[in-house]
């Protein structure tokens, strides 16, 4: 068997490396003309951690990262809202609360995959299936044709829109901004994932390995807003400066050209996520928020299923169903409960703000570790 994959982000490349493994030639084509060092950190639970075991990558992963011991949760003033000690649940289910570049991240899954097996600068135009073969044209009047495509292409997939058109991302209420910088000497605490949820806003910070930090600030906002295209870390620490200490230093910290922004959108969940001989996996099929961190975990999860399927099932429509219904319940589950707790996270109004942090300070804490329990109990 042959296959393509689009894209090669994290879910294309551990589908690739799934599939090589499973001995099925696979060859992954990125529409960058380059790979860079791009990106900001990246969190991984146990569920991802486990994938990447699965994938024979996670040790290498495990030298690039760091792992943490502890999700917290502060108001403005920096009070705790939630504590949650990861360590008995990675004792459980393994190395858990893990955080790592994504360009790290990125590399070492580069270098897991046979010699050659990534071809740059191809652009997906259009897919068709002719008979058993799938058909790729590129926007450069090339193509290529397998017995089997793998859109990994992200949120804006250019597979999903010629599949199911009606799917088109929605945008969350909120942009964000993300940058991982050399610490200039702040203190912070090395052991925990931090965010606050103040009216202002939204701020995570974790370290990163190397003395890095690792940050990310969301703000309510109008979609594709002009003011916010043009902020700058200066004024984001102006806008974030009456939050509790070390917020509006970190912020202050980062130069310009660190920045990454984007407004934050989801997918709609779908009901399919196989069309044919032609299969979406991650943001390709199922988009979601950052607000659980599994975004890429989902893809990780996505790509070992597949593969697992692929070995176990020899008839590939067979195979292609079955992967189909491990995989579109379980995130369609993410993606709904990533987008209501953003909309917590972000409500303005102080006084719901109060309530709400009343109730999860509050809420018993054994709720959310089986919440947590549900996604790192993973079915392969």
């Amino acid at each position: 068997m042959k296959a393509i994959v689009v894209g090669g982000g994290i879910g294309g490349l551990c589908a690739a490396i799934a599939l090589q493994k499973a001995g099925i030639e696979t060859t992954v084509y990125e529409a960058a003309p380059k790979f860079r060092g791009l990106g900001a950190g990246v969190g991984l639970a146990a569920n991802a951690m486990q994938g990447l075991a699965r994938l024979g990558v996670a040790d290498d992963v495990v030298a690039r990262g760091k792992q943490l011991e502890a999700l917290v949760i502060f108001d403005e003033h920096g009070r705790v809202i939630s504590n949650m000690d990861t360590r008995p649940l990675s004792s459980k289910y393994g190395i858990n609360n893990f955080v790592i570049h994504r360009a790290d991240l990125h590399e070492v899954l580069l270098g897991h995959l046979k010699p050659d097996s990534v071809v740059l600068g191809k652009r997906c135009e259009e897919v068709t299936q002719e008979g058993e073969q799938v058909k790729v044209l590129f926007t450069d009047g090339s193509t290529v044709t397998a017995d089997l495509l793998v859109a990994a292409d992200g949120i804006s997939s250019v597979v999903r829109q010629q599949l199911v058109p009606q799917s088109i991302p929605r945008y969350a209420g909120y942009t964000c901004w993300r940058a991982v910088i050399d610490n200039p000497g702040i203190e912070i605490n090395k052991m925990i994932s931090a965010e606050t949820w103040a009216p202002e806003g939204r701020v995570g910070i974790a370290p990163l390995q190397g003395d890095k930090i690792y940050w990310y600030a969301c703000i309510n906002a109008p979609q594709r807003d002009e003011k916010m295209r043009r902020m700058t870390p200066e004024k984001l620490a102006c806008h974030f400066e009456n939050v509790h200490s070390p917020v509006e230093m970190v912020l202050a910290s980062t130069a310009p050209e660190q920045i990454i922004w984007n407004d934050i959108a989801d997918l709609k969940p779908l009901k399919h996520f196989v069309y044919g001989r032609t299969v979406l996996l991650g943001d390709a099929a199922h988009a979601t928020t950052p607000n659980m961190g599994q975004g890429a975990c989902q893809a990780i999860e996505d790509a070992v299923v597949l593969a697992q399927c692929l070995q176990q099932e020899p008839d590939l429509t067979k195979a292609l169903r079955k992967y189909e219904r491990r995989r579109v319940s379980r995130t369609a589950k993410v993606i709904e409960l990533s987008r209501r707790l953003g909309e917590v996270a972000h409500w303005r109004h102080p006084l719901l703000g109060r309530l709400r942090n009343t109730l999860f300070r509050a809420m018993p804490k054994f709720i959310t570790q089986r919440q947590m329990e549900d996604l790192y109990k993973v079915d392969f």
